[in-house]
């Protein structure tokens, strides 16, 4: 099994654990629904926010889907908006399928995000007909979060009030 990483955020410790994969453009983990691993395939995918991104939202209060499960979603298409104690944010989708499944618990009550990220307070699934190939093991994940760190820090200090992707330097930001 692949190692878990650690990222250092300030005091804070960003666990990313090694059976998941990433999906960078928006901090977000990603298992087979199936409890089957990560093996890229096509399949059910569950998805959900790392600890890293949870770290930088803080405390998560509102979380709204703009997609309902049954229908077509693409990668990096708007699908929900988020509001923390530190942002509201438009959330995007990190794979191109059909969402078939959301955390219904999680409108009512979000705070299994803030509490359980890696387990109950997963996001969606997603059927997903083709691999989602863009997906990153935790030690890439670990990789860009350091080669973005400097980034990250003037974003939070310079009071941007929203959640965004050190990848917006390289013209890509999807929060």
């Amino acid at each position: 099994m692949p190692e878990d990483q650690v990222f250092a955020i300030g005091k804070h410790r960003a666990h990313l654990p090694g059976n998941l994969l990433y999906a960078a453009t928006n901090h977000l983990w990603a298992a087979r629904a199936d409890g089957s691993g990560i093996e890229m395939a096509p399949g059910v995918w569950r998805f959900g926010f790392t600890s890293y991104a949870i770290a930088l939202m803080k405390d998560v209060y509102f979380l709204d889907w703009s997609f309902a499960p049954g229908l077509n979603v693409r990668h990096l298409e708007e699908i929900g908006h988020i509001e923390t104690s530190k942002a509201e944010s438009d959330l995007y989708c990190p794979a191109t399928g059909i969402l078939l499944r959301i955390n219904e618990t999680l409108l009512e009550d979000p705070s299994a995000i803030n509490t359980d990220g890696y387990g109950t307070g997963w996001l969606y699934e997603i059927d997903c007909a083709e691999a989602p190939n863009h997906l990153i093991d935790a030690t890439a994940y670990r990789k860009h979060l350091e080669d973005n760190w400097e980034h990250t820090q003037r974003v939070l200090k310079g009071g941007i009030n929203s959640i965004s992707d050190e990848a917006d330097t390289q013209g890509d930001d999807n929060g």
